[in-house]
């Protein structure tokens, strides 16, 4: 005990020569959140699945969406993120624990002097060594709880990317449905102006229509060719980028669809703002972030201070090779203080280095919340308006192709020019392209808001406790 007391007073001396150390940064705090979304959105309470693609009813979409978790490389990469992350941990946990070493050596000497005869000298050691650093100003334990913030980020990181694939088979397979509409329609508008160009031939070999007008109609069925060729296209890459999300060689992949109509579309509540920290893994995990640099700027206050070890160790020495009979003994005791005088700024530099690094996370957090709050307003205003755009589409097909009709009926009867015909075909068939699209971008808001959401992310109790 005296030993001790003598080596504390050492150490205390030792710390007055290390000099103040800057105060501790301050503790980081999460931005303000807005208080509710837009007023023309309601902010009740969102409760989502967190396998949310249940809700859109397609059994083709859970399919792939379950192929894609099980063999995604993003999956398995982020998966060796959080092996990654825990060995660090315990290598830096191990730093709290002593250390022990056991030695063993044997030797045996031959001398041959000038005069006498040759002399062997033999012997044989075996020791017990146990050194421990007493952790007297918190630097292991901060850098130990570095690691396990480090490690809660690796895990939400996971969740993260689990979530952007799952939103980008979702996406891609509502990209594949909508191209196949696409397709139809245009397979519709080739038929139709197939249909048109008979009546144009037949007004022509009868002398009551122009060459021109026949060359136009013609051109009119060879560019709705042309357009369903790239439709084909289209959806071919559609079909390949959709294999690579899960984990499939292109060449091998295929897989069944549904009519584009039946999918149904969600309704979802955004919630209040505030819940929006908590329900993002990926701004749990910058959260993260910065708890360990906290902790790493707390570890690298900590350096500047003496260092103080313990050491013992035991042994058994015998003058015999190979043998440990009639072994001498020892035992010993040490303790040790270090503190640096003069590393040229070094460790001060390293302080202000972590505290830089804190800074930048912080700010990066600030921006992604910031752009999370702008994702989800930017989601319900896609929501609200693609519906009703959509319903104004159908009306608005519905009416060209009754004026589509009622045009050729005219032309046949020479009371309208083929212009018309034309002008009215090219309506309906970008209408009925673009009433897909709409169907489409309705479907993209409602992933869009699953994803913005967090997709019934939550915080793991065994994650939150740590």
């Amino acid at each position: 005990m005296i030993f001790l007391r003598k080596l504390t007073y050492i150490a205390c001396a030792l710390v007055l020569t290390a000099g103040c150390a800057a105060k501790s940064a301050d503790k980081f705090t999460p931005p303000v959140m807005p208080s509710s979304w837009s007023a023309l959105h309601d902010n009740n309470t969102a409760e989502i699945n967190n396998h949310w693609w249940v809700s859109f009813n397609s059994a083709n979409l859970t399919k792939l969406i379950d192929k894609s978790l099980e063999q995604s490389p993003d999956i398995t990469t982020a998966a060796e993120s959080i092996i990654q992350a825990k060995a660090q941990l315990k290598s830096t946990g191990a730093s709290m624990f002593p250390s022990v070493n056991l030695n063993g050596g044997s030797s045996a000497n031959r001398s041959f002097p000038a005069e006498g005869s040759a002399r062997t000298t033999e012997s044989t050691s075996l020791s017990l060594g146990v050194s421990y650093e007493v952790d007297v100003w918190g630097r292991i334990s901060a850098q130990v709880r570095s690691a396990k913030e480090s490690l809660k980020a690796a895990e939400y990181d996971y969740d993260a990317v689990k979530l952007t694939l799952t939103a980008g088979v979702a996406g891609s397979y509502f990209q594949l449905l909508s191209i196949e509409k696409r397709i139809e329609y245009a397979k519709i508008n080739l038929y139709t102006a197939e249909r048109i160009l008979k009546i144009v031939d037949a007004k022509y070999r009868n002398g009551s229509a122009l060459k021109s007008e026949l060359l136009n109609q013609e051109s009119t069925v060879l560019s709705r060719r042309s357009t369903l060729l790239s439709l084909e296209e289209e959806k071919k890459q559609t079909l390949n980028a959709l294999a690579v999300l899960t984990g499939t060689i292109p060449q091998d992949f295929d897989t069944d669809t549904e009519d584009f109509n039946i999918i149904n579309v969600p309704e979802i509540s955004a919630g209040l703002p505030s819940d929006l920290l908590l329900r993002r893994p990926d701004l749990a995990a910058a959260e993260a972030q910065i708890a360990a640099a906290e902790a790493s700027v707390e570890a690298a206050r900590a350096a500047l201070f003496p260092s103080l070890s313990l050491s013992g160790s035991a042994g058994l020495a015998t003058d015999a090779l190979l043998s440990l009979a009639n072994p001498a003994s020892s035992l010993g005791l040490s303790a040790s203080v270090v503190q640096s005088i003069f590393d040229g700024g070094t460790k001060r530099s390293q302080i202000a280095l972590s505290e830089s690094q804190k800074r930048v996370l912080a700010e990066n957090y600030r921006k992604s919340v910031l752009t999370a709050l702008q994702e989800v307003e930017d989601a319900l205003n896609s929501s609200g308006y693609s519906a009703e755009r959509e319903n104004i589409q159908e009306e608005t097909i519905a009416k060209l192709e009754y004026s589509l009709r009622l045009t050729e009926i005219q032309y046949r009867e020479g009371s309208n020019s083929l212009s018309d015909v034309l002008d009215a075909q090219v309506s309906l068939f970008q209408a009925r392209d673009q009433l897909a699209s709409l169907r489409l971008a309705r479907l993209n808001a409602a992933v869009d808001m699953y994803k913005v959401l967090g997709g019934g992310w939550k915080v793991p109790e065994k994650l939150a406790e740590k």
